[in-house]
């Protein structure tokens, strides 16, 4: 007999049902509650994430504090809805507990990598042969269950991206990258959306384009930085927190 699945991957119609409420912690439903408001703002500059709150194709968890054991099968069902013809660009939001009290940048992005990383060394499918493992490669980006996914964080520390900022939990996003087929960087339909968004961002955050911030598969670029990016206008120094876990055992 195969294990069971621990799965917790919810939908906007589970969450808001009020008979389902009961169920899920407090703190989560308050957190979506925002979550909800700042996306679905007519002025929020990402149209995608917005059109598709108000239709209900995004998909959520959450993590509380210690308690990350469903984590590797909630999103193993998240990739799972990928598999049916014509599926809708769904997008996944991971909130994670919110902290007593508020912490700075560096604790939220040293977080969000430890989930990555926590994820990533349950991972019951092997890193692709074809895929980069090390992030300083202009062509890595994060893998799970087979399937490349951008990742992006969201923290209340973020004050002058307003664009990060999402409520009182790190909220991490996941995008399958095949929901991008189309719309990638050199493609025309994704050079021209891309620069909607960015110039909706700039005005909502009012600061420059982070220059961290490109396209997948650019030569000059790693896309880890782009992942959890800085609250100002400078470049991200040092190394990448993620270890692929071959890298690990190899040490």
């Amino acid at each position: 007999m195969g294990k069971r699945s621990t799965s917790r991957l919810l939908t906007k119609q589970y969450i808001e049902d009020g008979r389902n409420k009961g169920g899920l912690p407090d703190w989560f439903l308050e957190e979506y509650e925002t979550f909800t408001t700042i996306v679905t703002d007519p002025t929020f500059p990402c149209f995608f994430g917005m059109r598709a709150q108000h239709k209900g194709e995004l998909r959520y968890t959450y993590l509380e504090k210690g308690k990350w054991d469903h984590f590797p099968d909630t999103v193993e069902d998240f990739l799972k809805l990928f598999r049916k013809p014509c599926a809708p660009r769904h997008g996944m939001f991971i909130f994670i507990e919110p902290e007593d009290k508020e912490r700075n940048l560096d604790f939220y992005r040293a977080r969000f990598w430890d989930i990555l990383q926590y994820l990533h060394e349950k991972d019951r499918v092997a890193w692709p042969s074809s895929a980069p493992r090390d992030p300083e490669h202009h062509l890595w980006d994060f893998h799970f269950a087979g399937e490349p996914i951008f990742t992006f964080g969201n923290a209340p520390a973020y004050k002058q991206r307003k664009t990060r900022n999402l409520g009182n939990s790190l909220i991490l996003g996941f995008q399958p990258r095949r929901i991008f087929q189309g719309l990638e960087g050199t493609e025309p339909g994704g050079i021209m959306s891309r620069e909607k968004v960015r110039e909706r961002v700039e005005k909502w955050d009012r600061l420059p384009k982070h220059p961290d911030i490109s396209h997948f598969g650019d030569p000059d670029h790693n896309e880890w930085k782009q992942s959890f990016i800085g609250d100002d206008i400078e470049p991200i120094k040092g190394k990448c927190p993620f270890l692929h876990k071959n890298y690990k055992e190899s040490t």
